[in-house]
């Protein structure tokens, strides 16, 4: 099979040698080379405005920080242009609307979502809402307070889907030109008690999106509603194979570009789980679990022509890529060494 590319992606690393983001250039054979290094105090995830132009950190310090970077794409490197509060603690999650005029935010210590106008030039502006969760889940320990860990905008862009860990809950607001977080009319999505809600990922083609449920190592399945954006629960699938036993709490979910297959990362069993979509349900089978060459995968991401799987193994200190072939299967292809990689997204091109 013929690979696209070569394609550049950026990678959160918090290596005992220094926090930083890192910039590797990923070939059309699937190899890895490191380009250039950034230092980034603490980054734990990263996102891209459509144009390409700007990168986005959530990083744990002052308190919680979302940071603007402006991408050199002639070496790779990062310049810094301004950062904002995440207006609450232990950031882990940006994304950026399709428009790229509006970036977001989920603060998973303090239990806020956060929306940031971002200026021509990739600037962060103020926040122009924060919301603060409520509620509690069934295990008192992961689950006193809201703990959401993700804010993502759904495909129309007219919704967007914050998953939280702590309350049980998909918590879906509504676009608004303003900037502001407003509740959808048809309320939030209710998902099994103590399941633990933690990433989401939508389908491309089809009205089917995906959630990763870390306390009880499970991929949800629901179809969602264009017109309301309410979510309904049609599949539950455990992310682990039969005989395993130990402890595990899978991390990333993401849907192939074809539409075909969705890939979960396993900390614990340190593995992908590959599963196949039935493009008629949403439905999900699993096919297979490829062992990520490391520990504690905590971030998968995919090529732009979904010929190449990035595994962070963030207690392995390696980012290891992986061949996808025609039925959705894993091949390792290569390893690149990165102290504590927590987090990649993939640029268009290098």
């Amino acid at each position: 099979m013929t690979r696209g590319g070569p394609y550049q992606t950026f990678v959160c690393s918090a290596g005992s040698d220094g926090d930083g983001i890192v910039t590797v250039a990923v070939a059309p054979d699937g190899t890895l080379t490191e380009r250039a290094r950034t230092t980034a105090p603490h980054p734990m995830f990263l996102a891209l405005r459509p144009d390409g132009e700007t990168l986005y950190a959530v990083e744990r310090v002052d308190g919680g920080r979302v940071s603007a970077y402006r991408i050199d794409a002639e070496s790779g490197g990062l310049e810094r242009l301004n950062g904002r509060s995440s207006e609450g603690a232990g950031p882990c999650y940006v994304s950026v609307d399709a428009t790229g005029q509006y970036a977001f935010v989920a603060n998973y210590q303090g239990g806020t979502v956060a929306a940031y106008p971002l200026a021509d030039d990739g600037r962060l502006g103020e926040a122009t809402d924060v919301v603060r969760h409520e509620g509690s889940g069934p295990d008192p320990e992961r689950q006193a307070v809201p703990h959401p860990h993700a804010i993502a905008p759904g495909p129309e862009n007219r919704f967007r889907y914050a998953p939280d860990l702590g309350t049980d809950r998909i918590e879906i607001y509504r676009a608004d030109e303003s900037g502001a977080l407003r509740p959808a009319e048809a309320g939030p999505t209710t998902v099994r008690a103590g399941a633990g809600p933690r990433h989401i990922a939508f389908h491309p083609t089809e009205p089917y999106c995906y959630v990763v449920d870390e306390l009880e190592s499970t991929v949800t399945a629901y179809e969602r509603d264009a017109e309301s954006g309410e979510l309904a629960a049609i599949d539950r699938t455990t992310t682990l194979p039969a005989a395993f036993d130990g402890t595990n709490e899978p991390a990333d979910v993401h849907v192939h570009p074809s539409g075909r297959w969705v890939y979960v990362s396993n900390r614990g069993h340190d593995s992908v789980a590959v599963f196949a979509v039935d493009a008629a349900t949403g439905r999900l089978e699993l096919l297979a679990h490829e062992p990520t060459r490391g520990e504690t995968p905590r971030d998968i991401a995919l090529a732009p022509d979904g010929e190449v799987l990035l595994a962070c193994n963030q207690h392995g200190d390696a980012v290891v890529s992986f061949a996808i072939d025609e039925t959705g299967r894993l091949e390792k292809i290569a390893a690149l060494d990165v102290p504590k990689p927590v987090c990649a997204t993939f640029l268009e091109s290098a």
